[in-house]
């Protein structure tokens, strides 16, 4: 019987709980849940949607490189002063911070990267880039919109937060390693997470896709040079051939794959750049090979980048010449693998399928491809994922990097409310952070 009487008190105050503390439980649930609709509804007005397609238009007519961002940053900053949004600049030489709530924790940022390519773009359309050799071929120009389109949209909702949206407009994505300079500059030593996107040309408009773990590989870039002695091509014994070594290096370094690797590790090694001679009856003085090397584990890409200057090196000497390496670690720091928070995936899952419809969040398979988001999730739990864009009204779209690439404008409205409502959602789900006296933290950024 006595059992009795404590169950039957734990029901009273249970229901106590839901009764009084709780009352409006359910209708909260329902409110947090129609976020995202609402948020897309917003995103796709004419008003928005206009503008961020003419912010898109005006960055994609005038690409900057890594850590040349100046126009484009000075544009953010513009709409950001128009919103009444505040922002820190310049960090990371161009890069711009800017800040939507109430200052205080906690914080959660959303990104995007701001540089474009040494490419010209073959796309012959009204809004072609007016700078030769330059070209956003990667979605960048969209990536910014989105986030100041989203900005826009949480501005509009501000009401709703419970802290502090951090908007991130980063440098140098393309092998600058600008990620890595943000985090640097310590303004996102507080954040509790950071959410980023990439448009994806073979993705459907309205689907999006990702996974939890690893998504992206981790990447370093090399640049060799094998040194031996030039002469005739019909007299090869006075010379030294560098080509004939350069071309053994090349199968030796394959070999670092094929025989010392993990087969369940995937990792890549690829030569993408042998330059040497310009003669058919001379044999060169030196030979210049390049490219890049990748894998899921940063120990495996550690141990590549040490085995890579260790063949070349060994592999010149045994046919008389020398090699030296370069691994560009100040222009082109090691990407770290990109690793997607578990908890964070399955928030995205819930903010994306209340938005799309779960049949339209897909999962995806890891990809050899890097990104320098990862640098943000060595330090903060993060979550990056894919935006489709394709329609089949458009005809095929080509893929990222190619002078031939081109972006549907009509994603636009789904990757701003996307950004929009992983950031609101997360800050009214996530507890308030209790900081002490004695953490080494800020209540502010």
């Amino acid at each position: 019987m006595a059992s009795l009487r404590w169950v039957s008190w734990i029901m009273i105050a249970h229901l106590f709980v839901l009764t009084f503390v709780y009352p409006d439980s359910s209708s909260d649930s329902n409110k947090l849940k129609e976020i995202p609709k609402k948020f897309l509804q917003f995103a796709k007005e004419p008003e928005l949607f206009d503008w961020m397609v003419g912010i898109r238009r005006r960055i994609h007519e005038n690409p900057e490189l890594g850590y040349e961002e100046f126009e484009t940053s000075k544009l953010i900053r513009t709409e950001l002063d128009k919103l009444g949004i505040s922002y820190k600049y310049p960090v990371a030489n161009t890069g711009v911070i800017g800040y939507i709530g109430s200052g205080q924790p906690p914080f959660v940022a959303i990104r995007a990267d701001m540089d474009a390519l040494a490419m010209q773009e073959l796309v012959e359309w009204e809004h072609k880039s007016k700078v030769p050799g330059k070209m956003h071929a990667c979605g960048h120009d969209a990536h910014v919109a989105m986030v100041l389109g989203a900005a826009k949209i949480i501005q509009k909702h501000s009401e709703e937060l419970k802290g502090t949206v951090v908007l991130v407009f980063q440098p140098a994505e393309e092998g600058g390693g600008g990620a890595k300079k943000i985090i640097e500059a310590g303004v996102l030593d507080n954040v509790n997470a950071i959410f980023g996107l990439h448009v994806a040309h073979y993705i459907p408009l309205g689907e999006v896709a990702g996974r939890p773990g690893p998504m992206l590989a981790g990447s370093g870039a090399f640049e060799a040079v094998i040194r031996g002695k030039g002469g005739h091509a019909a007299i090869p014994q006075h010379s030294i051939d560098p080509i004939v070594a350069a071309s053994n290096v090349i199968v030796s370094l394959q070999h670092l794959v094929s025989r010392e690797a993990d087969p369940l590790d995937s990792p890549v090694v690829t030569v993408a750049k042998f330059q040497g001679g310009g003669a058919l009856n001379v044999i060169p003085d030196s030979v210049a090979i390049g490219g890049t090397f990748r894998a899921f584990l940063k120990s495996s890409l550690i141990q590549l980048k040490q085995r890579i200057k260790e063949v070349i090196t060994g592999q010149a000497a045994v046919h008389r010449c020398n090699g030296t390496v370069d691994f560009f670690e100040i222009e082109i720091p090691l990407f770290p693998p990109t690793v997607n928070d578990n908890e964070l995936h399955e928030h995205f899952q819930n903010v994306a399928g209340d938005m799309l419809g779960i049949d339209k969040v897909k999962d995806m398979k890891p990809v050899m491809g890097s990104e320098d988001f990862s640098f943000y999730q060595e330090m903060i739990p993060g979550y990056f994922f894919f935006l489709g864009m394709n329609n089949e009204t458009l005809g095929q779209l080509d893929s990222a990097h190619s002078p031939y690439f081109r972006i549907n404008e009509d994603a636009l409205p789904y990757g701003a409310a996307l950004h929009a409502s992983l950031a609101t959602r997360y800050l009214l789900e996530l507890p308030s952070q209790v900081t002490f006296p004695d953490e080494k933290r800020h209540d502010e950024l």
